[in-house]
């Protein structure tokens, strides 16, 4: 980056470069899967987006939720299987 940035800042500009792509992730996944989002003039005329049942259920189930929905509610499970054995 050059020598005008101190070794310091990195973590900063780190978390900042992650927190950002985070943004325009979620910002761009809602401009393309999001149902009540119309860009394209052809789409905006359609039915409105409450009434739409289908394009809605996909929206809300997607991928990740299928993925999470068959996991324990856990953060780190190998500790929590270290505290919490189930021999007694």
């Amino acid at each position: 980056m050059g020598r005008w940035m101190k070794p310091e800042v990195y973590p900063l500009v780190a978390a900042t470069s992650v927190a950002v792509t985070m943004c325009v992730f979620q910002l761009l996944q809602n401009l393309v899967t999001n149902p009540d989002v119309r860009i394209s003039k052809e789409n905006r005329h359609t039915e409105v987006p409450i009434l739409n049942w289908e394009e809605g259920k996909r929206y809300a189930e997607n991928g990740m939720r299928k993925f999470v929905r068959k996991r324990a509610p856990e953060v780190m499970p190998s500790m929590t299987s270290l505290f919490h054995s189930t021999s007694k």
